[in-house]
Parts: structure tokens; C-alpha cells; sequence
């Protein structure tokens, strides 16, 4: 696209950086792995930290190998690397920008060259930016957020889609903010509702070749990516007390969530959204 608009890198201290956060976010999975994802080949977006590391080491526990993309946080993804083989699983990680379809284009290539396929697509990645007005919001900004959060998956499935058979699976990472509205994240909750609709379309498009595309909506959830600038100061002294559970999820009670949608447990499920939120009923 000619009006690219570049990574946001140095508003708010955005990407941020998992290793900087205190408390440290708990991403370690809390179970023994029972090989439900054995011999499979997981690409996860934003695996560097987060709600991305969690559920690349939930999956390497069940046995996939996984490739891991992410923008810039070199030290991060490396940790996640190298967690995923400690779980003994083959992992790559695969530095660039999702908001460019080049990018998205090459990333799968070298997952399937390296791994001999894909089975699995989890497009989490995405940034927020904080503003109180809807004035405040940036043309810049609104394209940024737009190619991180939605565009990426658009891409990323378009390069995806020839190495996808029956019994695939894809899952997108929306939000609650989608269902419940957030007066200070207006871009960013507006691209979880497209990330809705793209899933429950995509659904329909593929269900028919046997490729389930499902999708996860955390509630606040403590990653980098609220604390590292997403939300203002006033959020963030409360972070996710308004939950019926009075608190922030942590990464890794929302990665199995990914994983039951990436499994054969769900084998009947397609269109659907999950969602670890606290206890917050969405109805929808």
C-alpha cells in the first residue's frame, strides 16, 4: 500500500517490553502437556511477550513447533524462543512489521520452508493508543492501528491460505472492548469489531474446506501492552479491578483459550469467540 504508515515505535514506549514489567506477567503454563498439537506447526503473531509468549509455550508443551513474529523486541522473542525449546519444540522467530503485506508474505514462506508446512494461524498481535478525544486521534495513528490489528490478519491469512487443509485452524484475537465499547481506545476497539466480523466471515468462507476460524476476546489482561503506554495513568491505577474477579487476568489463563480452539477439542466449533474477561457477561 502506498500510505503505509510506519511503526509507532517511540509514542508512549510502545512496542514495549515484557521484561521491563513489574510485577513480571505469568506466562508459564500451569499444566502438563497431554500432545494435543503434536507434530503440528503453529505461526503466532506478538509471541514475543504476553498473551503471544503464553500461548507459543502452551502450544510447544503439546508438542507443535512454533514460529514466533513480532515487530522489534529482540530480547523478548528470545526468551520466548528459547522457552519453547525447553519445552522441546523447534522454534523460529521471524522480526517485521504485520502492517506490511511484503512482510506477512515472506514470514509464511520461511515458516513453511522451514517447519514443511502450517497448520495453525493465531493473529494476536496488536497495539493500542490511549485518547481521551476523538480529536486526539491522529490520522497517522488511525492508519497504524488499522494495519497492526486488522490489516496484518487480512495479510497474513492471504499468505496463509494455500498451505491450510482440512483440519486447520485459525484463531484471531479480539477483545471485550468490542462487546462493552471503550470511551479512550476508540480506534483500537473499533478494529476489534472488524477482527469480529472478519472472523465470523472468514468462518463461513472456509468452513467448508474444513479450516475452523475461530476467535479469543481477553478482558484486561497484564501484558506490556496497557502499562507500556496503551492506557492512561487514571486506567491504569485501577487495571482491571472493575472485573466481577476485582482483577487483571494474567497471560496465561487466556492461552488456553487458544489452545481448545486450536485443538481437536473443538473440533464442532467455527465463528465462535471465547472469552476470558474476569467474569464479564457479553452475551454476544
Amino acid at each position: 500500500m502506498s500510505d503505509t504508515v510506519e511503526p509507532m515505535i517511540h509514542e508512549d514506549a510502545l512496542p514495549g517490553n515484557e521484561y521491563e514489567l513489574t510485577p513480571a506477567p505469568e506466562w508459564l503454563p500451569r499444566y502438563p502437556g497431554s500432545g494435543r498439537l503434536e507434530d503440528k506447526i503453529a505461526l503466532i503473531t506478538g509471541a514475543d511477550s504476553g498473551i503471544g509468549r503464553a500461548t507459543a509455550v502452551l502450544f510447544a508443551r503439546e508438542g507443535a513447533n512454533v514460529a514466533i513474529l513480532y515487530l522489534c523486541e529482540h530480547e523478548d522473542a528470545e526468551a520466548t524462543k528459547q522457552a519453547c525449546e525447553k519445552e522441546g519444540a523447534r522454534a523460529i522467530i521471524i522480526a517485521g512489521d504485520l502492517g506490511v503485506k511484503a512482510f506477512c508474505d515472506e514470514a509464511v514462506r520461511k515458516v513453511v520452508e522451514t517447519f514443511g508446512g502450517l497448520d495453525i494461524l493465531v493473529n494476536n498481535a496488536g497495539e493500542q493508543h490511549s485518547d481521551k478525544e476523538i480529536t486526539d486521534i491522529s490520522e497517522e495513528q488511525l492508519k497504524r492501528t488499522f494495519q497492526t490489528n486488522i490489516y496484518s490478519m487480512f495479510f497474513l491469512t492471504q499468505a496463509a491460505r494455500p498451505h491450510l487443509k482440512n483440519g486447520s485452524a485459525i484463531i484471531n484475537c479480539t477483545s471485550v472492548t468490542m462487546y462493552l465499547g471503550e470511551p479512550e481506545l476508540l480506534d483500537y476497539s473499533s478494529t476489534k469489531g472488524a477482527i469480529t466480523a472478519f472472523t465470523r466471515s472468514l468462518s463461513e468462507n472456509l468452513v467448508k474446506e474444513g479450516i475452523r476460524v475461530n476467535a479469543v476476546a481477553p478482558g484486561p489482561i497484564w501484558t506490556p501492552l496497557n502499562p507500556m503506554g496503551g492506557s492512561s495513568p487514571e486506567k491504569l491505577a485501577t487495571f482491571g479491578e472493575k472485573t466481577p474477579m476485582g482483577r487483571p487476568g494474567q497471560p496465561n489463563e487466556v492461552a488456553p483459550a487458544f489452545l481448545f480452539l486450536a485443538c481437536e477439542d473443538s473440533s464442532y466449533m467455527s465463528g465462535q469467540v471465547l472469552h476470558p474477561n474476569g467474569g464479564t457477561i457479553i452475551n454476544g
